[in-house]
């Protein structure tokens, strides 16, 4: 019999805890946490590329201009609106080197009157201003033609020397003694001083904002003071040919004076244009967005000398002047396309970019956020290690514990598989050894009842009382022969 008993006093090494199969929570939070970061991200970048902040350059004439002052009424609304456009304006000396440097395209916007060269890329946004070109004769004299007035004395009543140059062209003189005739009138001077024979002009050509002729009474003074003619201009047609920035414009009866009622009849004449410009390069989005805040505040910046208080859409037929921008014409036309027809293929292609993102992301949190899979068949060592303790195992007691760790690491084993910290690789190894070592127990817990049963009979027998022979006296009995 074995010196090894239930009551050894052998030194058991102590019963391992169960393997605990840890989890992904920490590392699934985390992923939550910078996938909703990452989709902030996002919005926020879609949000500043919609409605990120764009700055147009305007070019002005000199501060006092009225495309100047236009320019910083817009500016202004712009800013009040919490537009996404801001306006940087540019003053020039005069209105040509503004247009200069718009050619130049280091402006995105001007103004220009249609009588100017015309930048190759500039596209109209809005009408801003109607010039009047007005015909007066002295008193009751009628001007059948513009031919009538060459070789004779004509004032001009403009407000630049531009409106000069335009006079004598459209009245074919070129320049020589017989230009120094046409002369610009002195600013702020009487229309009935003009007429006064000590300065002999045989007529004035008035080039006026029609804004501005609507407001002047100074038409309805001179009238009254000595009286004079209102033209029509007939030539409008052949003008136009000869310079296509003329338009034709109509006066109604009683537009420069009501009594006497100026021009008594409706009269036809010619006109200039105010334009505002901005380069054909200007994004679709930018011009719509921009004419449609010009026109639905268009009362708003109208200046005091009622320059742009009437705005008008830009011209979209195929053959005006200045063509219309594009992103213009599609508002003016109710064209404009929906968010949804902007954005729409912008949209499926970011939802794919996003996917793949999302997917490079999700791969990279994986390697280093989470905790990868412990194989099955790595499980195997801690099954072998309960095997190697087993016999070492002198009590049923013991190897309960055994048989409890063994049931902990199959538990655990489940669970992983179920939740994924635990891969299929090796399971056939990781079944095997539980087989085996589960088989062992079994083998061990048998010998161990086996030798406590015999163990417990010799116990007994060992306290049982012993028969002392040492007085049994023998009797042979003698038989007879």
């Amino acid at each position: 019999m074995s010196a090894e008993g239930p009551n050894s006093s052998q030194a058991e090494p102590p019963p391992r805890r169960p393997k605990v199969i840890k989890t992904n929570q920490q590392q699934v939070l985390l992923y939550v946490v910078l996938t909703l970061l990452l989709s902030l991200a996002t919005v926020w970048g879609g949000r500043a590329m919609l409605h990120n902040s764009e700055t147009l350059t305007f070019a002005v004439g000199a501060p006092n201009s009225d495309e100047a002052l236009f320019a910083a009424k817009l500016a202004a609304l712009l800013k009040s609106n919490a537009s996404r456009f801001r306006i940087k304006i540019v003053n020039n000396g005069d209105n040509a080197k503004a247009l200069a440097l718009f050619d130049r395209r280091q402006a995105d916007l001007a103004v220009l009157r249609t009588d100017a060269k015309v930048p190759l890329r500039a596209r109209t946004l809005a009408i801003l201003e109607h010039d009047l070109v007005l015909l007066l004769g002295p008193g009751n004299k009628k001007i059948k033609s513009l031919a009538e007035l060459k070789k004779k004395k004509v004032a001009v009543l403009a407000e630049s020397d531009s409106s000069l140059a335009f006079v004598r062209g459209i009245l074919d003189i070129p320049d020589g003694p017989d230009a120094a005739k046409i002369q610009m009138a002195p600013q702020g001077v009487m229309l009935d001083k003009l007429f006064a024979p000590a300065n002999g002009f045989a007529a004035v050509i008035a080039v006026v904002h029609a804004s501005k002729a609507i407001r002047d009474k100074g038409y309805e003074q001179a009238a009254r003071r000595g009286g004079f003619t209102l033209n029509a201009i007939d030539e409008v047609k052949a003008l136009a040919r000869k310079f296509p920035g003329i338009s034709d414009e109509t006066l109604t009866a009683g537009t420069l004076a009501a009594s006497p009622q100026i021009p008594d009849d409706d009269l036809e004449t010619i006109g200039l244009e105010w334009l505002l410009v901005a380069q054909s390069r200007m994004s679709l989005t930018t011009a719509g967005e921009l004419a449609r805040t010009i026109y639905e505040n268009k009362s708003a910046l109208g200046l005091d000398s009622g320059f742009a208080s009437r705005i008008e859409p830009a011209s979209v037929e195929k053959d005006a002047f200045v063509m219309a921008h594009q992103g213009a014409a599609d508002y003016i036309n109710d064209d404009t396309k929906s968010f949804m027809d902007k954005y729409s293929d912008m949209m499926y292609l970011g939802a794919a970019a996003l996917s793949v993102i999302g997917s490079i992301f999700a791969a990279i949190y994986a390697k280093i956020t989470r905790i990868a899979p412990e194989k099955a068949s790595e499980l195997s060592t801690a099954i072998l290690d309960i095997g190697e303790r087993i016999e070492h195992a002198h009590s049923l007691d013991q190897l309960e514990c055994l048989q409890d760790e063994l049931e902990g690491i199959l538990r655990g084993a489940v669970i992983g598989l179920r939740d994924g910290t635990i891969s299929t690789d090796g399971l056939d190894t990781f079944k095997l050894g539980y087989e085996f070592v589960r088989d062992e127990i079994g083998m061990r817990r048998d010998y161990l009842k086996r030798h406590a049963g015999e163990a417990e009979k010799a116990a007994r027998d060992a306290t049982a009382p012993q028969h002392d022979d040492s007085n049994v006296v023998v009797v042979k009995t003698a038989q007879s022969a």
